[in-house]
């Protein structure tokens, strides 16, 4: 005869927590475990920390490319000087339309136009941040730096604009510091579909969480007559 099937099922060994303080009871360990993990707290320039900066590479690598080439046709041309040869045909005639020409002469005035033009240029990119198309966001941390683009700004107060009922088209154009919203209305009372949009777009910008918030610039009109 076969023997009996033991039954494989054991009783789990109990533990008394007042004889063994340091073991935890599951329902503390699981409280614990169930505990959220404290947001950090928004550091004191949350409220932004300015616009982002471009490294201006091709305007860098333009001029680079252009003092790299006129500074090494130049340095070749007093080697060869140096070395018995005559000077290169421009930098003759440079010399002479330099020693011939007066000041207030056209092509002079033209060219120190243009060289200042230039110069005024560069020292605007050089004091300016530019980036323009980058909104930027405020900082919950210290490290964490944010940004959003001109058209996701838009395309968002745009999606929140045709949830509002009695909204059948909308358009956003973003600036800087403000959202141009055009609105296209039907079937509702335009006061009350004011009222909504105004709300809604209000709260879009909130939870857009930029350091400079956009005014908002909102136009509402009907369908127009058919026919």
């Amino acid at each position: 005869m076969s023997e009996p099937q033991r039954d494989a099922t054991r009783p789990m060994p109990v533990v008394d927590t007042e004889k063994h303080p340091e073991t935890e009871r599951p329902t503390e360990a699981g409280q614990r475990l169930a505990r959220p993990t404290e947001e950090p707290a928004l550091s004191p320039d949350a409220k932004g920390s300015g616009r982002f900066w471009s490294a201006r590479r091709v305007p860098s690598a333009i001029i680079a490319l252009l003092t790299l080439g006129g500074a090494g046709l130049l340095l070749y041309d007093i080697v060869a000087v140096r070395a018995g040869y005559p000077a290169m045909y421009w930098r003759r005639e440079l010399a002479r339309q330099l020693a011939e020409r007066h000041l207030d002469d056209i092509p002079v005035l033209a060219g120190a136009a243009f060289v200042t033009a230039i110069g005024l240029w560069l020292i605007l990119l050089a004091i300016t941040p530019g980036l323009r198309s980058l909104l930027p966001m405020l900082r919950p941390r210290h490290d964490v730096r944010a940004a959003l683009t001109r058209d996701a700004a838009a395309q968002v107060l745009r999606d929140r604009a045709v949830t509002v009922s009695g909204v059948r088209e909308a358009r956003v154009r973003m600036r800087r510091r403000r959202a141009d919203v055009r609105v296209i209305s039907h079937f509702r009372d335009p006061a009350e579909v004011r009222g909504d949009l105004d709300e809604a777009l209000a709260s879009a910008v909130t939870d857009l969480g930029m350091a400079r918030p956009p005014k908002l610039s909102v136009r509402l009109r009907g369908p127009g007559k058919k026919g």
